[in-house]
Parts: C-alpha cells; sequence; structure tokens
C-alpha cells in the first residue's frame, strides 16, 4: 500500500553496505517514511576481496600487489543499481523520493539526480563527495583543504596496479585500526566500532569512483542539502564547505546545509539526531528549499 510521506533511498559510503543505515531505518519507519536502502555493485553481499587478504601467513607485499577482483565495476552499474531502487521507492512515496548518500555515495547520488532528477523531490549529501564537473576523487582528496584528512593513509597499493582503491580491513595492527577508527569512527563507541569494521569490504573499485557529468537543468533542478559533520577526519569540514562552494558556483542555486557535531559517521554515533535533520528535510516547502536557509 502507497503512503504519501516521502520514501528515502539510503545509499553508502566507500568500504560500506547497506547496514550503514541499519540504525536510522528503524527510526524513519518509526516516523510512517518507507527507506530502502542497497549493496551497491562491488560492494556488501557483492564484493569480492582479493585471495591474499585471507592466506596465512598474510602476506602484505601480495595484498598489496593482487589485482582487485572487483576491478571492472563501473560507475555507471552503480548508478542504475540506484536508479531502479529510486524507481521503486517512488511508488511507495507518492513519487516523492528523498535520496541520501554517504561519503563516496555522493558520486552515486550526483549521477542518479542527473538521469531522474523528476523521481526526487530532494537529494542530500551526508559528509559526501558533490564534485563539480571536471574534478575526480583524487583530484579532491589532493585539494588543500582535504590535506588533514586521515583517509589516504590507511590506503594499501597501487590502484591503477589493483584497480582499486584498497584497505586492509582485516588488519590486526593496533596502529593501523586506530588511524580506521580516527578516519570514520572518531565519536563512535568500541562496541559499534568493532561491528562497523567487521563489515567492510577493502577494495572500491577505481572505475566506480568516476563522477560522472551533472548540468544546471538536471541535477541543479533537483533541491540539494549537504549535512556537514565537523570532527570528520576522512572528509575534513574544510573540504566539505570547498565542494557545497563549488558545486553551488558552478550549477547555481544554493545548497541548504545542516550541520551534525559528529565524525564520519552520525548514522552510528548520532542515529537520532541524524533522522531528525532527514525527517525536517522532508517536510520543507517548495519556497524554502528554493531560497537554501541554513538550518
Amino acid at each position: 500500500m502507497s503512503i504519501s510521506k516521502a520514501a528515502f533511498v539510503l545509499v553508502h559510503g566507500g568500504w560500506h553496505n547497506h547496514s550503514t543505515w541499519d540504525k536510522v531505518v528503524p527510526m524513519l519507519e518509526a516516523q510512517g517514511f518507507a527507506a530502502l536502502t542497497i549493496d551497491l555493485p562491488g560492494a556488501g553481499l557483492n564484493a569480492i576481496a582479493p585471495k591474499s587478504l585471507n592466506l596465512r601467513p598474510f602476506d602484505p607485499a601480495v595484498f598489496a600487489a593482487e589485482r582487485s577482483p572487483v576491478a571492472g565495476v563501473t560507475q555507471e552499474e552503480r548508478t542504475q543499481a540506484v536508479v531502479s531502487l529510486v524507481r521503486e521507492a517512488a511508488s511507495l512515496g507518492d513519487g516523492k523520493v528523498i535520496l541520501v548518500g554517504h561519503s563516496a555515495g555522493g558520486l552515486t547520488i550526483s549521477a542518479v539526480a542527473e538521469q531522474v532528477p523528476e523521481l526526487l523531490f530532494a537529494v542530500v549529501y551526508l559528509s559526501g563527495f558533490m564534485l563539480p564537473n571536471g574534478m575526480q576523487v583524487f583530484e579532491m582528496l589532493q585539494h588543500e583543504t582535504m590535506s588533514s584528512s586521515l583517509g589516504p593513509g590507511l590506503f594499501v597499493g597501487n590502484p591503477a596496479a589493483t584497480g582499486a582503491t584498497r584497505i586492509n580491513t582485516g588488519s590486526s595492527d593496533d596502529a593501523y585500526r586506530s588511524r580506521l577508527k580516527a578516519t570514520f569512527y572518531g565519536d563512535v563507541s568500541e562496541s559499534d566500532f568493532a561491528l562497523a569494521t567487521s563489515q567492510l569490504h577493502c577494495d572500491e573499485p577505481v572505475g566506480a569512483v568516476t563522477p560522472s557529468a551533472i548540468t544546471p537543468g538536471r541535477f541543479g533542478a533537483v533541491p540539494r542539502h549537504y549535512i556537514r559533520c565537523t570532527q570528520d577526519r576522512a572528509i575534513p569540514l574544510a573540504g566539505q564547505d570547498h565542494m557545497i562552494a563549488t558545486v553551488d558556483g558552478a550549477i547555481g542555486g544554493k545548497t541548504t546545509i545542516h550541520t551534525l557535531e559528529s565524525s564520519h559517521s552520525p548514522f552510528l554515533s548520532q542515529p537520532a539526531a541524524l533522522s531528525k535533520i532527514l525527517i525536517g528535510i522532508s517536510a520543507t516547502d517548495d519556497r524554502r528549499r528554493s531560497a537554501g536557509l541554513d538550518t
């Protein structure tokens, strides 16, 4: 049976999967919203780990060099997977879909907004990569506003050789795990950190982090929101603000800004506060969305 409220489509970030949203979905559903999640192609149940990850004794040099089994996954595959989910969600929310993307999931929601703007009530970046045309992810990672990011210190091997941006999800090295927590989960409990890392996959296909073109007439027609995470050490606040300003300047319009005093993973540390923002976006009237008022 259809419902009158908007339906949410929630897209996870790099190395994560649909379980990202396990604390948020029940909160949205409790307020009468449909909320759909996905394992993107090459992620979660669709991920295939390099054989060297589980070989014992573990050889870090072999792990760093092995070609990724998911190297062939493309951004277009991920885009079409989410477009299909948006169409399903539209049938549940009277045609109103709020598309949310965390971190690298921002690349996919930008592409989806360009393809099916007519199905979207709003697009929401949760500390996500919202990139202007012509900017690649690795270019953004090297921008001065990203200089304090801890993420690159987790990368293993050469993405050009492996076909993926790789992290060691199975590492038992205390220093590496400490950096992993600081990067993604700085304000997350130890138990939630342990559970979250047990569900990570190690390879993000290079071909799936290639931004798609966005235009003012299509992407720009969808009201967009950005949830800034002030304690983020994967995508620092300066980098978040740079992307917001750059896309606003290139595409036109104004991104509505929301702020959480959180790490990169408020879906774990502050699910109630995050859900409140998302529910608030669903109730925003057209005039306020067009004005892009800061919350």
